[in-house]
């Protein structure tokens, strides 16, 4: 729904912006102070409409100005189910992240005594998922332990603020790359010659692998492609993201085995999918513990040397080792960048989390996660960077706040971010626009998928809020596949032929509806149009 002009609809455009992004709640109306006006509405009004479609005369105070459209969505809104677990929702909203969250959330929705809303909150969640209804905002306001839900009008206008900025912002940046990326098209050629989307012709097999870390105390599960060849095989090692299993991008590893690379997928004990059915069966209480910002580039390096042994046991068919990429989603992404040479910077971390912008975990949500490291000394971080990879493919990584831009300046190997313009979880312009202008190494790419979001078909089961989901998965996947396999022919294979492939002339040729792709190799926000107000968060005023 479009945010308005004009008081009376305010109550209405908190809630289209708030409920929309987070699960909301009231009992008998929800109520905020517009200056000395007091704006309320009843559940029940609210309720006749979601079922009926009739707008009483209470409702149509604040709905006159609302077109046919907005009034759909309205109703959507209301009515939309969102299907959680109700043991696992008690198990994240008991956790400190889902406590950071509801911390936060509970400034902005009150209860009857104006009093924090952080314990309403949490146990109106977790009935009206149980509930047979299910997790719908009329359930949720239903179960709301207050006779009226206060709605704290300058947090709701900071949010409102922050969310149609970020937004903005984003839709201008992604309309200037696209500019940038068609004026560097204009400067090159190319005649595609090869369909990097289809199959190779190399055969491969999968084996499962078991390596133990008797140092950390720590099992590997590992899904290793081979391509069926006598030569030294490249590498290329994924990390998926948070609460991911090692299956969800073998549709990735199976189309680079087909072109000759080996690739080892591996399940990050401690946040991977069998995490999440542990917090979920109550085995552990935390969503991830901080250590996993440590460990997880430690288990990259476990696989290399675990791969050098099986060279030395295996001599017929070899890992070619002087040739080893990474690749890494979302968490993965921050897994692989801290591998590759990136520093984490916890001075900065601290800083933004314990900052009180209306940003920190709504309109970023990936700072719960990043924030996680704040308890991690300083003194216990070993040397994460491991020399013995050549390039790196990211794509919606994380890690904005865990790096800055003196941590990602530290990285010296050819690097490629992946960023979808509508991504929720890990907005490009904080995550990868950003980010990517604090890269100095000389090979960086940044491609932006418009409207992309931060999943992909192999994870699509395990989303429940529709706000993740892909408008064209199969677009976004064929993206991921042909821009992986260019950049590790190029950079970790040593097959220069592939350079053609990695330019903005490319990106056009292979781009289409409804995502489009552009593809730039360099990028500066000091550069932006005066038009476009924007300072990447946490770097100097004239970044890279």
């Amino acid at each position: 729904m479009r945010l308005k002009q004009g008081f009376q609809i305010f109550a209405l455009s908190v809630l289209s912006t708030i409920f929309t992004a987070i699960p909301t709640l009231a009992a008998q109306r929800i109520s905020t102070f517009y200056g000395i006006i007091e704006l309320s509405i009843s559940i029940a009004s609210l309720e006749t409409y979601a079922q009926s479609g009739f707008i009483d005369n209470e409702l149509a105070v604040y709905t006159q100005r609302l077109n046919p459209e907005d009034l759909v969505t309205l109703r959507q809104l209301l009515n939309q189910r969102i299907d959680f677990n109700s043991v696992a929702l008690s198990q994240f909203l008991y956790s400190s992240m889902g406590e950071s969250a509801l911390e936060y959330v509970g400034e902005l929705i009150q209860t009857d005594a104006h009093q924090n809303g952080f314990y309403a909150i949490r146990s109106t969640l977790i009935l009206a998922a149980a509930d047979p209804d299910g997790l719908t905002l009329l359930n949720v306001l239903k179960q709301f332990p207050s006779d009226t839900i206060r709605v704290n009008f300058t947090t709701a206008q900071q949010t409102i603020a922050a969310f149609t900025q970020l937004f903005e912002q984003i839709e201008q940046i992604d309309a200037w790359i696209e500019q940038q990326s068609l004026i560097a098209e204009t400067a090159s050629s190319i005649t595609p010659s090869l369909d990097l989307h289809t199959s190779g012709s190399w055969r491969w097999r999968v084996e499962t692998l078991t390596l133990y870390d008797a140092q950390r105390d720590r099992e590997l599960m590992i899904d290793l492609y081979r391509p069926q060849f006598n030569q030294p095989a490249p590498v290329l090692i994924l990390s998926p993201g948070l609460a991911a299993s090692r299956t969800n991008f073998a549709y990735l590893a199976q189309h680079l085995a087909s072109h000759g690379f080996a690739v080892a997928i591996l399940d990050h004990p401690g946040s991977d999918r069998q995490q999440l059915q542990n917090l979920q069966d109550g085995a552990v209480s935390e969503v991830v513990q901080p250590s996993e910002l440590i460990d997880r580039p430690l288990d990259i390096s476990a696989v290399l040397d675990e791969l050098e042994r099986l060279n030395q046991v295996n001599e017929a068919e070899p890992f070619n080792l002087q040739q080893v990429g990474i690749l890494g989603h979302s968490f993965g992404g921050y897994t692989a960048l801290a591998v590759a040479g990136a520093t984490v910077n916890l001075t900065q971390l601290r800083s933004t989390c314990e900052s009180d912008t209306i940003d920190v975990t709504l309109a970023n949500p990936s700072l719960l996660l990043q924030c996680a490291a704040v308890d991690l000394p300083t003194e216990t971080i070993p040397a994460l960077h491991d020399e013995r990879l050549r390039a790196v493919f990211v794509f919606n990584p994380i890690g904005s706040s865990l790096f800055g831009a003196d941590g990602l300046s530290q990285i010296e190997i050819p690097v490629m971010m992946v960023g979808g313009s509508q991504d929720a979880i890990a907005p490009a312009l904080v995550e990868q626009i950003c980010p990517f202008t604090w890269l100095t190494t000389p090979e960086r790419y940044l491609a932006l998928i418009q409207g992309g979001t931060h999943v992909y078909i192999a994870q699509r089961e395990a989303t429940a809020l529709p706000i993740l989901d892909s408008p064209d998965p199969l677009l976004a996947r064929r993206y991921l596949k042909i821009l992986s396999l260019a950049f590790a022919q190029t950079h970790v294979a040593d097959r220069p032929e592939y350079q053609p492939y990695l330019t903005a002339a490319y990106g056009q040729a292979i781009s289409q509806a409804p995502m489009r792709l552009r593809l730039v190799h360099s990028l500066a926000i000091a550069e932006l149009p005066e038009t476009i107000d924007f300072t990447c968060p946490g770097a100097s005023p004239e970044p890279f």
